[in-house]
């Protein structure tokens, strides 16, 4: 499993103890930031952790809260490790909430119908799925999106790494991302990378029928802390989810699940990778 040092994941904590204090009191977003005149919305995002809580936001919240001692420390320790600064915050990346998710999660389960994992893909495929999507980009933004896209995938191969699971619809193997040759490398990336113990990459086949969800992609991420609970990562066009245990989580791993055995096993979905390899070498 990942290493759970993340600041990002040490805010998700805070968050979850913020949201059982206030509910173990009855109170409201609305009543917690009108009593404390924060605003509705930051109460929420401290409690999503989506953002970093200051000493005075602990310390005003404890007070609320009727929080004292031990309870209150432990408060204020993971708003100090929640603000400390990670390698992938200097990069100035728009979705730095989520590598930071990704980088303590223990399993991490993929689907998408669009491109190939970012964990997955090779520096070329990279650089033309970024242009695309986001074409005002400067070569030198691209590039800089690249590189960090390439750090974050030592997250796979490195000590204890998470269980990874994605699956893969098969049109995406055909679409040519470049050019031929960018694909021949990137189904030979994914050959390699099925191979590490912890990868779990299947090909969902054209005759495998409709998928439970086909408008989005989205990423389930889970934790060892027993004390922080899964998310899961919906990305869409103009803007990303963060959901939880309420908002339907379950829900989207019920669809992964499904989705997995609709796929094709491993050792067959290698098969299929290896095919296009070939035929896009060819």
């Amino acid at each position: 499993m990942a290493a759970s040092g993340s600041p990002t994941l040490r805010r998700l904590e805070l968050g979850t103890l913020l949201k059982a204090l206030r509910s173990e009191r009855g109170l409201t977003v609305e009543q917690v930031g009108e009593q404390l005149g924060f605003s509705a919305s930051k109460v929420s995002r401290l409690e999503n952790g989506l953002r970093g809580a200051s000493a005075r936001d602990i310390r005003d919240l404890c007070d609320l809260y009727d929080v004292h001692d031990n309870k209150r420390q432990q408060l204020v320790d993971l708003a100090a490790a929640g603000k400390q600064q990670a390698w992938w915050q200097s990069r100035n990346l728009a979705y730095s909430n989520y590598v930071g998710l990704e980088a303590a999660a223990a399993a991490i389960k993929d689907f998408g119908l669009g491109v190939i994992p970012g964990l997955l893909q090779t520096a070329d495929y990279a650089r033309v799925v970024m242009t695309a999507r986001i074409p005002r980009l400067s070569t030198a933004d691209i590039s800089q999106r690249v590189a960090a896209r390439i750090e974050r995938q030592r997250l796979l191969a490195g000590e204890s790494p998470p269980q990874f699971d994605a699956v893969l619809d098969e049109a995406v193997l055909h679409r040519v991302a470049g050019n031929r040759g960018i694909m021949a490398a990137q189904m030979h990336r994914l050959l390699a990378l099925s191979e590490l113990p912890n990868v779990d990459i299947r090909v969902l086949p054209y005759d495998a029928g409709i998928p439970p969800v086909v408008t989005s992609k989205f990423i389930l991420l889970s934790f060892e802390e027993s004390s922080v609970p899964g998310v899961v990562f919906v990305e869409m066009h103009t803007g990303d989810l963060y959901l939880g245990p309420a908002d339907g989580l379950a829900d989207y791993e019920e669809a992964f699940r499904a989705i997995q055995a609709m796929a094709a096993e491993p050792a067959r979905s290698r098969q299929v990778i290896s095919g296009i390899a070939t035929e896009m070498t060819g």
